[in-house]
This record gives C-alpha cells, sequence and structure tokens, in this order.
C-alpha cells in the first residue's frame, strides 16, 4: 500500500476552496461535500497506484507529474516509485476560460499556473 504525503501549497489550496464555497457560494455544506470528495480521490492512490493520467501527455512537456479528477478540481500528485509514496503537489479549478471568441486550453492554463509556482522546470 502507499503513503500519500500532501505538499503544504496543496493544504493551502484545500483551505482556499473551502473558503471560497463556504462564503463567496454561501454553501458550508458543499464544501465539505467538495472537499472530501477531493480527499477520497486521491486516497483511492493507496490502492489504486496507477489511478489517473500522466500530465506529460496533455502539456507537452517532460514532467514526472500526474494528475486525477475530481469533481471541478484537478489533483496534481507526483509517484515517488523508490520510496512508495505520493506527494500531492496542488489543487486547481477544473474551467475553460473564455477569452475573445475562444476558449484557452485548460491544460494551458494547468501549465502555466504549475510554472509559475515551480513545479514545473521551464522548458
Amino acid at each position: 500500500m502507499h503513503n500519500i504525503r500532501i505538499n503544504p501549497l496543496a493544504l493551502k489550496d484545500l483551505q482556499e476552496i473551502k473558503k471560497y464555497i463556504t462564503e463567496e457560494l454561501e454553501s458550508p455544506v458543499a464544501a465539505i461535500n467538495v472537499i472530501s470528495s477531493i480527499i477520497e480521490s486521491y486516497e483511492k492512490l493507496k490502492k489504486f497506484p496507477l489511478l489517473g493520467g500522466e500530465l506529460a501527455a496533455k502539456i507537452n512537456i517532460s514532467t514526472d507529474f500526474r494528475y486525477l479528477v475530481s469533481g471541478n478540481y484537478i489533483v496534481f500528485l507526483q509517484r515517488m516509485a523508490k520510496l512508495d509514496w505520493y506527494i500531492i503537489q496542488r489543487f486547481c479549478r477544473w474551467y475553460a476560460k473564455k477569452t475573445k471568441r475562444r476558449h484557452t486550453s485548460v491544460w494551458h492554463q494547468v501549465n502555466k499556473m504549475l510554472k509559475q509556482q515551480k513545479l514545473l522546470k521551464l522548458a
């Protein structure tokens, strides 16, 4: 069975997601449900270590990151095979942003966010 570690940035992301749903959307029950769903999705990694997809296939950058989709959110993780554990790196909202008559690729936004956080090496 694999172990899971959570990056402090990912913990902050979860807190911000909960705060946004609780305060801005005024739905504390939905906030708890969303956070519980996200946690359940990455906890499945303990039994199914290859769950999710390879991020490199989506953003065309060589990386050892993987991702899971949990409702409207994406969980970014790294598999540390030698140590038999995962590091949950970040969470972000899954959406396509409209800009000037076209949809900006979700994966383009993901790529940009991960580079800004210095989680991906700049190509």
